[in-house]
């Protein structure tokens, strides 16, 4: 709402709050609309990331009306803005984040809207993750809460995960992200999420084979292959323990994937490139001279291929 600047406005605005006053209920009308006032105001101050302003807003605007709960999530969401890890242990900047999750509690017990309310407890959680209160304690509780409010959402069983995960409790983490399957299991990003946690427990296998799922599931998007391409290559570059068998196994699987990844889009630079760095491990097993200066050729075409096509992008 825009600031009330003529006369005849003002004065229409008093006819108006006398004429409830007469009716009984002016005080809390009159209240309403100061605080739909200080509510915009706020608004505009949150939308120009003025954390402090708009949380006084805010807060004036509760204090004239109570019940406006649509103002909870964002009042809420200021503070948590105001709030610095790097400040951590000062007084005013913890009740910051303690006030930030006061008022998404509100939010979510008494947002009217559903789609606030779930927002109000996908960041309740964030309060609580390692990079702020790092009490996961507090979140787990809230993310089950979220899960029963909505039992075919992955991405509450990806939360709950991370949780169990940076807690060390793996064998749980696993199972919320296989309950993450069973809800969505034609949902390529669980099985990239499942590949991502294998791969930090070191189960290449798994990986893999998650890896293999997601691009099977999206046949025709050439970047699922070229992600099976990329663990393969870092396997191979990483890991020394694999003996020279293994690493001619795993580089041609991910030549091969790179290959399906190329014929979907031949200018895939990306693509181009793993398609040349495989090349170059190749290299590093390959017995016969000839045939690994022939590898490390080709991978220098390619090298050259994908800066000029990046020019070539950049410039256009």
């Amino acid at each position: 709402m825009k600031t009330i600047r003529t006369a005849s406005t003002a004065a229409t605005i008093l006819v108006l709050g006398m004429s409830l006053a007469a009716g009984g209920c002016g005080k809390y009308s009159f209240n309403a609309l100061k605080a739909q006032k200080a509510y915009k105001e706020g608004n505009d101050r949150y939308r120009a990331g003025d954390w402090k302003t708009a949380a006084a807003k805010y807060e004036y605007a509760l204090q004239s009306d109570p019940n406006k709960s649509e103002i909870f999530f964002y009042l809420g969401n200021s503070y948590d803005n105001m709030y610095k890890a790097s400040r951590a242990g000062e007084a005013e900047n913890d009740a910051n984040i303690r006030k930030a999750i006061e008022y998404y509690q509100k939010a979510a017990d008494h947002d009217k809207n559903p789609e606030m309310k779930k927002l109000a407890l996908q960041y309740l959680v964030s309060a609580y993750a390692s990079d702020k209160l790092n009490d996961p304690g507090k979140a787990e509780p809230i993310v089950l809460k979220m899960i029963e409010m909505e039992p075919n959402e992955p991405t509450n069983y990806f939360a709950l995960s991370k949780i169990y995960e940076e807690g060390g409790r793996y064998e749980e983490a696993e199972q919320m992200l296989l309950r993450a399957r069973d809800a969505r299991p034609e949902d390529p990003s669980i099985y990239t999420t499942l590949s991502g946690f294998y791969n930090r427990q070191g189960d290449f296998p798994k990986t893999i084979e998650s890896l293999n799922k997601a691009a099977s599931l999206a046949p025709d998007n050439p970047q699922g292959y070229q992600l099976v391409a990329t663990y393969y290559w870092e396997k191979t570059s990483k890991d020394h323990r694999l003996s020279d068998a293994q690493k001619k196994d795993y580089i041609n699987q991910g030549l091969q994937n790179v290959d399906k990844a190329l014929q979907l889009n031949p200018n895939y630079v990306d693509a181009i490139i793993y398609k040349g760095l495989l090349y170059r491990q190749q290299a590093l097993v390959e017995k016969d001279r000839a045939k690994q200066l022939q590898l490390l050729d080709d991978a220098g075409t390619l090298q050259k291929k994908a800066i000029e096509l990046r020019k070539k992008t950049g410039a256009s």
